[in-house]
């Protein structure tokens, strides 16, 4: 999915990454194309996006760290973060 997750809040986007786990088979992988905002007050393109985001659906942008412990709760796990630019990743979920 791109740009999906960071249109919602944490119990939205865990209704439908909880949806996205109910059918992803046990050998499956789940990639979410995001925003990822850096630890800490290091510039980001992303923190713009993050405040249209907050303003215009309530949603928001996240840290790798944040989406860990989102994918966790509604049974997946992040095997790997690849950023093939400065801020755009592709979060690889893998079922837990």
């Amino acid at each position: 999915m791109k740009h999906v997750i960071h249109d919602w809040d944490d119990e939205r986007a865990k209704s439908i990454l909880a949806n996205c786990r109910r059918v992803i088979q046990p050998d499956g992988a789940l990639l979410l194309v995001e925003w990822t905002l850096p630890e800490g007050n290091l510039p980001s393109s992303g923190k713009l996006s993050d405040v249209v985001m907050l303003v215009m659906t309530g949603g928001k942008e996240r840290t790798a760290e944040e989406y860990r412990q989102l994918l966790a709760r509604v049974g997946f796990r992040l095997n790997q973060v690849i950023s093939p630019s400065s801020d755009l990743s592709i979060i690889e979920a893998l079922p837990a």
